[in-house]
């Protein structure tokens, strides 16, 4: 699978690790660590022992375009958003109908 070569090198670097480092503490060789920062290419076994020793989600190590990663953030705001709208809406037609009662209630 591609991935992001870059983010692992600064996540490596970040920590102040050696490539033989990170490979010892992923435990995996040095060759697939050069591979990962050299070719951006790494199998699901790999992609999951980086993930888990440089503590990242792994959509965050896997290769995406800047417009899929704008659509998936944009989703989750809209998510959010609808969440909160219908929230607010369901509170705001109880208020309604509560004042409604109380106004022809007390005619």
């Amino acid at each position: 699978m591609e991935i992001s070569s870059e983010r692992v090198r600064q996540e490596r670097q970040r920590r102040g690790w050696t490539q033989q480092q990170l490979a010892e503490i992923a435990d995996l060789s040095l060759r697939t660590v050069q591979r990962v920062e050299n070719q951006a290419a790494a199998s699901n076994e790999t992609i999951s022992s980086l993930c888990a020793v440089l503590e990242i989600p792994r959509e965050e190590l896997l290769r995406q375009d800047v417009d899929a990663l704008a659509y998936q953030k944009a989703l989750r705001r809209m998510r959010w958003l609808l969440s909160a709208a219908v929230v607010a809406g369901a509170a705001m037609g109880s208020g309604g109908m509560l004042l409604m009662s109380y106004l022809l209630g007390s005619g």
